[in-house]
């Protein structure tokens, strides 16, 4: 624990990495249905209407990945104070969250890619003072 007070900034945006993604990735796991049945609605218009399966397939796989690689650098920085993982997790974060974004802005709904901004801001902190 001698790297705790060192890296709290880092180990605080991982944590929040950690329950932004792992419980978004758990919730379509759970209600794969009706995720997909709101986004096809939401993508109905577009020309990404017809991909919306394949769309939350990757945005999962993605979101659990970035989960789990938070975890993983929450662990590596209190065990060696080497912040690597947590970077891998920050930056596949940001990933992410700029295809959400991209999402949002095809299907008009700017409300919606504004209140991605607020994640993304976070994240971003993260890569930046990670690298």
């Amino acid at each position: 624990m001698e790297y705790l007070n060192a890296f709290l900034t880092e180990l605080l945006i991982l944590v929040f990495i950690t329950i932004t993604f792992l419980q978004s990735g758990i919730d379509k796991i759970v209600d794969w249905k009706g995720n997909t049945g709101w986004l096809k609605e939401h993508f109905s218009g577009t020309f990404l209407a017809g991909q919306v399966p394949l769309m939350v397939g990757i945005i999962l796989v993605l979101e659990v990945i970035a989960g789990l690689l938070a975890i993983a650098g929450i662990v590596e920085i209190l065990t060696t104070g080497e912040v690597t993982l947590a970077l891998y997790a920050a930056v596949l974060s940001a990933i992410t969250l700029l295809m959400l974004l991209f999402g949002q802005r095809v299907a008009k709904d700017y409300a919606g890619a504004f209140t991605i901004t607020g994640y993304f801001v976070v994240v971003i902190l993260g890569v930046y003072i990670m690298s």
